[in-house]
């Protein structure tokens, strides 16, 4: 097993101090060699060590512009600091350099719908759901910006989805109650709202929802 594999299998098993070790000795060894620096880029990312972590993604595609991990990487950090903007361009690039992955389309599609442009979102969505078949929060997502572009029928399909590989997705179901509710199909709308209430007891909107219902038809 060479090092970079070695670390891998530390980080996955948590070990973050030993991972660091390896992958530095990894790249002391082979100071042109772009993985080891994603893979020690990931690992101060884990940590919290954010612009450290950036510099190495940096160091990588300097080495290889191609390093579409890097890219991948990148834009992940770049996400969860909310820089959504700069995330969307790592992405779209990690694309260009031929990254082929359901993540990379997912992450994708989530930044373009922080920035509001849920429209552009879907086809990414869409394409995630099909690499990545038993995905549930990728199908769950796809759902709602469905839902939220007022794709209702079609939303229902990927939530459902969503349900059969994840039977304790609270807001899956919260959200197959708002749209058959959206379609004035009070009967199931409230069935969903019970479920995602019987699965998380203080989930406030799915409890909403189910009085309005009930509100409704008591009237």
């Amino acid at each position: 097993m060479d090092k970079n594999q070695l670390g891998i299998q530390y980080m996955e098993e948590g070990k973050w101090e030993e991972a660091a070790t390896v992958f530095m000795e990894a790249i002391e060894e082979k100071p042109e060699d772009p993985t080891s620096y994603i893979n020690f880029g990931n690992v101060l990312s884990v940590v919290g060590e954010t612009e450290k972590a950036l510099k190495f993604y940096e160091k990588a595609i300097k080495l290889d512009e191609n390093a579409a991990a890097a890219y991948y990487s990148a834009g992940n950090l770049l996400y969860d600091l909310q820089n959504f903007q700069e995330a969307k361009k790592m992405f779209e690039t990690a694309m260009k350099k031929g990254m082929e992955s359901g993540d990379n389309y997912f992450m994708l599609g989530l930044s373009l719908i922080a920035m509001e442009q849920g429209k552009l979102a879907l086809p990414y969505l869409q394409r995630s759901t099909e690499l990545n078949e038993n995905d549930a929060e990728a199908l769950f997502q796809y759902g709602l910006c469905l839902a939220q572009e007022n794709f209702i029928d079609e939303s229902i399909i990927q939530l459902k989805k969503c349900t059969q590989i994840d039977p304790n997705h609270a807001d899956a179901y919260y959200n197959l109650g708002v749209a058959y509710g959206f379609k004035e199909e009070e009967k199931q709308a409230l069935q969903y709202f019970e479920k995602a209430l019987e699965i998380q007891p203080d989930h406030l909107l799915a409890g909403y929802g189910k009085k309005l219902i009930e509100k409704g038809t008591a009237e």
